[in-house]
């Protein structure tokens, strides 16, 4: 596996999987009727913003991460990022290398935190991978993420000092 700056041509690519992701609504806070081009352009963000996709040896995209800036002013030193594998490539370390190459490359841009706002606590595979990678769960905004089979969950926003 190969974790690469994302480019224009991999959108295809990304979006065959993103699209199931959003449409489920349960571990994304984007509307489930998010459109391609509405997608495209939240998950592009700007400079400082990166976008990156996670290539198998054949070049098919197994999943993709976004690390943008969390606030500005005076708390622009603080990084987010998101991120979407593939279902038919889940439990092959793909979250993980993601995680690992966004959490490094903010290190390098000079941020000193990351903040994730909304990881949903009924998504416990994310949960324990975060918390794996050195993520504490700050608070949790209870019943905060409209769940389309559990209902009302929690919504943990986590932490790490970089």
């Amino acid at each position: 596996m190969v974790i690469r700056e994302a480019t224009p041509d991999d959108w295809p690519g990304m979006w065959s999987f993103m699209e199931g992701i959003v449409r489920a609504g349960e571990t994304f806070s984007w509307d489930r009727d998010t459109t391609a081009d509405m997608a495209r352009v939240m998950w592009f963000p700007e400079p400082p913003g990166r976008t990156f996709v996670a290539v198998d040896d054949g070049g098919t995209i197994l999943g993709t991460a976004n690390s943008v800036r969390n606030h500005s002013g005076g708390a622009s030193h603080i990084s987010s990022a998101s991120f979407m594998v593939d279902p038919a490539h889940a439990g092959r370390g793909v979250g993980r290398a993601l995680g690992e190459h966004v959490l490094e490359q903010a290190r390098r841009d000079g941020f000193r935190a990351m903040q994730f706002n909304a990881v949903v606590e009924t998504n416990t595979r994310a949960v324990a991978l975060w918390r794996s990678l050195g993520f504490e769960v700050m608070t949790t905004l209870p019943e905060g993420f409209h769940h389309p089979v559990h209902g009302y969950v929690g919504l943990h926003i986590m932490y790490q000092r970089l």
